[in-house]
Formats: structure tokens, C-alpha cells, sequence
């Protein structure tokens, strides 16, 4: 912006620009710069290890921790809960069983949506489990 102004006010013409409106264009440009080059350094200094005696060296290994896997009970229940305590699922007609570790769903929904809302509560609350569909879509009332 400044090189245009620059070679404008060479040859003549003089921009229409109050100082105030010039000054809040080239802040705006610049933020825009920083904020972009902000965002990369992060990225790329995320991927970078940090150095022996690093306090964030420290921070990493304190923040992993072990769990012990869940038996087939503590997923199918906890698989359950999830279903029952969303409150745009209507899980009345949805029974959750497990069967050689995967989680099945068994029952039927009453539309497509339903169906996509039932396997992503079931998978996302079944950690890495597979989660088998048995579900029946019903479209349906009484007319």
C-alpha cells in the first residue's frame, strides 16, 4: 500500500485516504501478517522435540498416563448412559449388547438421522471398540 501511494503521489495523483483510515489499513495488514506467521511458529514448534532439561519435556511425560482396558460390562454400560443421557436421541427402542468385545446396537430408530446419531453417541463413548449396527429404521405414525 505504501509503494502505491508512493507511486501515485510521484506521478501526480494524490489518494482520496484520510491519515486515520491509511494508518487503521496498514494495522489491519499487519496484524493480519502477524497473526498468520503467530499460527505457523506454533504448528511447527509443536512438531520440533524439546531439549534435555526442557521444562516442557517434563509437562509431556507427566500428562500421559496408562488406563487399564474396560471390560465388556463397564463399555456396554458405559455405551448405554451415553445413549440415554443425550437430549436429542430417543433411545427407548435401542438395547446395547456385547459380543466378543465388540458393541452391538439392537433395535430400531425412527429415522436416518436417528440411525447416524445412535453409531456416533455409541462409537465415540466406546473408546476403540468396534460397534456392530443392528438398527431398523422405522418411518412411521398413524395417519
Amino acid at each position: 500500500m505504501i509503494a502505491l501511494s508512493a507511486q501515485l503521489v510521484s506521478r501526480g495523483q494524490a489518494l482520496n485516504f484520510s491519515r486515520k483510515m491509511r494508518n487503521w489499513a496498514i494495522c489491519a495488514c499487519l496484524g493480519a501478517a502477524v497473526s498468520g506467521l503467530g499460527g505457523f511458529a506454533t504448528r511447527s514448534s509443536a512438531q520440533t522435540t524439546a531439549p534435555a532439561g526442557s521444562p516442557f519435556l517434563v509437562a509431556a511425560a507427566t500428562t500421559t498416563h496408562v488406563t487399564e482396558p474396560m471390560s465388556d460390562d463397564e463399555v456396554g454400560a458405559r455405551v448405554e448412559s451415553a445413549l440415554r443421557s443425550d437430549p436429542y436421541f430417543y433411545d427407548a427402542h435401542v438395547t446395547v449388547s456385547m459380543e466378543n468385545g465388540n458393541v452391538v446396537l439392537q433395535g430400531f430408530v425412527s429415522g436416518p438421522w436417528d440411525l447416524l446419531d445412535a453409531i456416533r453417541i455409541a462409537r465415540k463413548s466406546a473408546g476403540n471398540r468396534r460397534v456392530i449396527n443392528e438398527l431398523e429404521i422405522l418411518l412411521g405414525g398413524k395417519k
